[in-house]
């Protein structure tokens, strides 16, 4: 088949969607990738297909602009943000995804979660289409808090209560990426009864494993847990100094490659293990910044560098500080290191209480967070053996869980098919 993907252009999403692309690709299907020309090397590197959009009305430093910013909010802030870089992609998506997909031939289309707009350019072109959540599934559920919120798992009327409520502003919130879908399947004569929540997708496939979710009383239609799409040597050839690894403990942080610019945070880790026997690693996760200027602010001798090596780091990491982005939690989970999670925006806050819900690591809201809060977090983690276990538990959880090729295998089923996998398929 020709498969078209289509996904938001940050970082944590387009890794682990041109990792399943890939499996697809070594299986012989024909991938393209359609987004803006920002990230068209992303893809062709990865040995993919691109076809460019909004090509007309591109620019460079706007979008730097629009990541940049970003990358300086949290909470609220940084999820109106993140709808507003949304809403104005989805309108490039939608005004020129048809064409594209009918110059290019596609048989079937990969959809990102929060681009669900990608849905609508595959029902105009009358062909199939799943959708993937790379980040964590936002899928609502009144037992379950929505992942922006820092809240804990609870039972009982009034939590479910709260969280129905919750699950309604956030809907208010994303309205405006839901009401450009709305008024572009009404101008193109295109079904908009039920819209933005009907359902026409032949799957939903997360790489969030069932284990790192909360208890959910009612699963969404078409929706498969797997694990993550990951590939061992992702993240070779970036350069780092491994000749300055002392053989201490070593503490590995990195707040991701979007919510990365909140420089205090990188501060205040450095300033509370400063003095312990431990090795700090930290990367600023955008090789185009100068770890100097953060380097002349931080106690102690943090190696701090603008981009690192993940999964090699990870390998030999004691304990990781991060801002519980999904992939982050997920590779270190591989690993079976623990976690201390220091949770910024969008999904993060969800990932974070699943994480701490399931015993492999502590929470530290970027609200509370403090040298010694960040330092008794660390400690706290390095002397549970329970978090510890927990951590190797979901090592051997997600070494047995081939997410990747149950992913891949759920993709082919539903598009070569035209009908939905079965639950517990792939």
């Amino acid at each position: 088949m020709h498969i078209g993907l289509i996904c938001p252009e940050f970082t944590g999403h387009i890794n682990p969607i041109t990792t399943l692309a890939r499996e697809l690709a070594g299986r012989g299907h024909r991938i393209t990738a359609l987004g803006r020309p920002n990230v068209e090397s992303r893809f062709v590197n990865a040995g993919l297909g691109f076809h460019p959009l909004g090509v007309e009305d591109y620019s460079a430093d706007k979008v730097a602009d629009q990541t940049a910013k970003l990358g300086g909010l949290r909470s609220i802030s940084a999820a109106r943000h993140t709808i507003e870089m949304l809403r104005l992609s989805a309108r490039i998506i939608l005004r020129d995804g048809y064409l594209a997909g009918r110059r290019l031939g596609l048989d079937g289309v990969i959809v990102d979660q929060v681009t669900p707009v990608g849905g609508t350019v595959a029902d105009e072109l009358g062909i199939p289409y799943v959708q993937v959540c790379n980040a964590l599934a936002l899928n609502p559920d009144p037992w379950c808090p929505p992942a922006i919120l820092p809240w804990r798992y609870r039972t009982g009327f009034l939590p479910r209560a709260m969280n129905r409520l919750a699950n309604d502003l956030f809907r208010r919130l994303a309205s405006p990426v839901a009401r450009v879908e709305r008024d572009y399947r009404k101008m193109r004569g295109l079904p908009i009864k039920g819209y933005p929540d009907r359902v026409t997708y032949l799957a939903e496939i997360a790489q969030q494993p069932e284990f790192l979710d909360f208890p959910r009383r009612t699963r969404p239609p078409r929706f498969h847990y797997t694990g993550p799409w990951h590939r061992p040597g992702d993240g070779r050839g970036i350069a780092f100094p491994w000749e300055r690894l002392e053989g201490r403990p070593l503490v590995y942080a990195s707040l991701g490659t979007l919510q990365n610019r909140i420089e205090r945070l990188f501060v205040a880790i450095a300033e509370g293990l400063a003095g312990l026997d431990l090795q700090l690693v930290i990367s600023l996760g955008d090789a185009s910044r100068d770890p100097s200027a953060l380097a002349a602010r931080c106690s102690g001798s943090p190696i701090i560098v603008s981009s690192a090596p993940q999964p090699e780091l990870l390998k030999r990491a004691s304990v990781v500080i991060t801002h519980a982005g999904l992939n982050t939690v997920l590779e270190s989970l591989a690993c079976g290191i623990p976690i201390v999670a220091i949770p910024i925006a969008n999904d993060q806050p969800g990932v974070a209480r699943r994480l701490e819900w399931i015993g492999a690591g502590r929470v530290v809201t970027p609200a509370e967070l403090t040298p010694a809060r960040l330092r008794a977090g660390v400690e706290a983690v390095l002397g549970d053996s329970e978090a510890r276990r927990k951590a190797q538990w979901c090592q051997s959880m997600i070494a047995s869980s081939d997410g990747l090729g149950k992913a891949a295998r759920l993709v082919e089923e539903a598009l070569m098919t035209g009908r939905s996998p079965a639950p517990g398929s792939g």
